[in-house]
């Protein structure tokens, strides 16, 4: 029968391996998780499904891009987080993130650290924080950094050094398996650029590449293609030929992709103008085709509306077509135009109304004389307002 002492060297490999990897954590983002979480967000059924039943509160938040104040703002308006804690308060509310994590901002790794947080905070409490691919997240994925911005390029910089630690901490253990470097094969210089960013495009290259160790970890995890009741969720858009190619099929395949299982570069419908990523024909303008759209929504069973982000909306979150597109990219991000923060939530499957922080509104209150009341469900065509005021209250709103 084995000793308590010898279970405890036979374990030390496995605890100075969790202990390693939560040291790099915290020096990286500030956080600490459970080495074994559960109910793993990235293995639950909801995270896995590409529909999902309606549930009773669903809440939709745009590209957040790199800011991760302006981010904690607008979760906390959808009453999702905390923002003095940033621990998940939203209960069993489903929530959906359309994409756009990356670039543009300083906070990137910060962001996808804190929603895989909240992932984890969300499934213990019943509830689901799902987040989708955008076309900056499949960007980086390829290596085009075009939209990095220095803070973000030093942000990686500084998880390349503590990751790096890491590995070596790793390595001093004989009885751990030599931990695959990252780093390998990722050149050293880039000719045409400063060299002061190297260091952290090589970091952003290993990190983000298929298989790197951020995207495994954090895009993995991510869907493509999300239908939750009657509202379909999708970064830029979608046409004909990708529903015919299969929402299921999608998903399984990009995940295949940003994992390193297929090689390659990137399937077809994530590139070009018609990408499911790229996609604007509902989200540019008003002037959208609406036949094209319901044609669309009919070739997915149950579909009402398909929400996107990807374009932004400097009136705010709004609709079109009969509120069968709604956008919902408000320019959140101050490396965006640092817009006011809104959510879109979808109670009961049915009822909208938008979240938002946006004074405009007061003024619409003082200006128009009619008494506001809340939107019946029967009434409702377009969206309700909430405006936070005095209190919150619904309004509402031709989109």
């Amino acid at each position: 029968m084995m000793a308590a002492s010898d279970q405890v060297c036979v374990d030390l490999p496995i605890l100075l391996s969790s202990f390693v990897d939560a040291f790099v954590d915290f020096s990286v983002s500030g956080l600490f998780f459970p080495t074994n979480p559960f109910p793993n967000p990235n293995l639950s059924a909801a995270a896995a499904a590409t529909r999902i039943p309606a549930p009773s509160r669903l809440v939709a938040i745009g590209d957040l891009h790199g800011d991760l104040p302006k981010s904690l703002q607008a979760l906390s308006l959808a009453g999702l987080v905390d923002p003095f804690s940033a621990r998940w308060t939203g209960r069993d509310a489903v929530a959906v993130q359309v994409g756009d994590v990356l670039d543009r901002g300083g906070d990137e790794l910060r962001l996808l650290y804190l929603l895989h947080r909240l992932k984890l905070d969300a499934a213990r409490a019943g509830g689901a924080l799902l987040t989708l691919h955008g076309n900056h997240e499949i960007m980086n994925a390829c290596g085009h950094f075009r939209y990095a911005t220095p803070a973000g390029l030093d942000e990686f910089k500084r998880w390349g050094f503590w990751y790096r630690s890491g590995l070596a901490m790793k390595r001093l253990c004989a009885d751990l398996d030599s931990p695959r470097d990252p780093f390998k094969g990722v050149p050293k210089s880039f000719p045409g650029i400063k060299e002061e960013f190297w260091e952290g495009i090589r970091a952003r290259i290993a990190a983000l590449r298929p298989n790197g160790p951020i995207a495994a970890r954090f895009l993995a995890g991510n869907q493509t293609v999300l239908v939750i009741g009657e509202s379909v969720f999708v970064h830029g858009g979608l046409l004909q030929k990708h529903v015919d190619h299969g929402l299921e099929k999608i998903n399984e395949e990009v995940r295949e992709w940003i994992t390193g299982l297929n090689g390659g570069q990137a399937p077809a419908y994530l590139r070009g103008r018609e990408g499911v990523v790229w996609l604007r024909n509902f989200s540019d303008g008003s002037d959208c085709d609406c036949s094209h759209l319901e044609e669309v929504l009919a070739m997915i069973p149950g579909a009402r509306r398909m929400v996107m982000g990807h374009t932004i909306q400097e009136q705010g979150i709004n609709e079109v077509c009969g509120a069968r597109a709604i956008r919902i990219d408000v320019g959140l991000s101050r490396g965006c135009s640092n817009g006011l923060p809104e959510v879109l939530e979808i109670s009961d499957g049915v009822k909208l109304r938008i979240l938002t922080s946006n004074p405009v509104y007061y003024e619409r209150l003082k200006q128009d004389k009619r008494p506001w009341r809340p939107v019946a469900e029967e009434e409702l065509e377009g969206l309700g307002i909430l405006v936070p005021e005095t209190r919150p209250q619904e309004v509402e709103a031709k989109a």
